[in-house]
């Protein structure tokens, strides 16, 4: 088999049989406890079932630099691709639906960030008309925070993380928990550049009934998406944010500031142990692949 198409196939079998017993289990601490973790911490946690995976596709990429082409091996390739279909399936489940998110038409949404590469923020010409200032402002502040850390291409990944994980509803709510820290963030943020939180929390009831009506009008689509809507994503997040933003800053139960450097250490770390891997790979990959699989490499 050529190196490449076994390469791939590994990747897909052993990336699965990594993933979905780890997307199975459930967050800790519950989905009360996380949803003040923070948001990087939040982040962090939907993310920590797919590292594995990524540890050892590097592993395998690395074993593939110094495997002979083609690759023998007696097993053939309709035994190694049975076993790699269900797996298989999700990925191509997860590509289609990131694949379909980038060709949809734009979202109707009332106020919201979208573009992944460059970050814009749509404004309903209906509200702007008819908010007032300061709360044209709060809106605007909130957007701003989602623009100035690119949240549409961070929700496409985190997206794209929890659909590897299906069909486990671990997955599904740790997705659901970053989404609501990540408002809670953006948020304090809008509040830290001078917005009162009254003002945010009058800005939020006024988008909320400005959507629901648009939506009982069949104007707008409430879809899971890639865009970064003011509201949120659900009714019982949007009444929790309300409620934290009517109490004065000095009480507030939030989140920590958020670590400006905490998420380039995180990529370095995580490109250290890649790279480390990679090279494990090159070194004794043949040696642990061959007895495990029981397969023979021509020389």
């Amino acid at each position: 088999m050529e190196r490449e198409t076994l390469l791939t196939l590994l990747l897909i079998l052993f990336g699965g049989l990594a993933l979905q017993p780890l997307a199975a289990l459930r967050s800790w601490p519950g989905h009360e406890n996380v949803t003040r973790a923070g948001e990087s911490r939040a982040w962090l946690r939907l993310w920590l079932p797919v590292i594995p995976t990524l540890v050892i596709g590097a592993w395998l990429c690395g074993w593939a630099l110094q495997a002979p082409d083609p690759v023998r091996l007696p097993l053939g390739r309709t035994v190694i691709a049975l076993a790699c279909m269900p797996f298989a399936l999700v990925a191509l489940r997860a590509l289609l639906r990131a694949i379909w998110v980038l060709l949809r038409e734009p979202t109707d949404l009332p106020v919201c960030t979208v573009g992944l590469l460059r970050p814009r923020i749509i404004f309903s010409p209906f509200l702007a008309r008819n908010l007032e200032t300061r709360l044209l402002r709060a809106a605007w502040e909130h957007e701003l925070a989602h623009a100035r850390h690119h949240d549409p291409l961070r929700i496409w990944l985190a997206q794209i993380a929890t659909d590897l994980q299906w069909p486990w509803p671990p997955a599904g709510r740790r997705f659901a928990a970053w989404l609501e820290t990540l408002e809670w963030a953006r948020d304090d943020e809008a509040r830290s550049r001078g917005v009162a939180g009254t003002d945010l929390a009058s800005a939020l009831v006024a988008v909320a009934r400005h959507g629901a009506s648009v939506a009982r009008n069949g104007a707008s689509r409430w879809e899971a998406t890639s865009d970064a809507p003011l509201v949120g994503a659900g009714t019982q997040s949007l009444e929790a944010r309300i409620s934290r933003l009517l109490l004065p800053p000095s009480n507030e139960v939030g989140m920590p500031p958020p670590d400006r450097h905490g998420g380039i250490t995180t990529a370095m770390v995580l490109a250290g142990i890649a790279l480390a891997a990679c090279a494990l790979g090159a070194m004794d990959g043949s040696a642990v692949l061959s007895p495990f699989l029981a397969w023979t490499w021509a020389v």
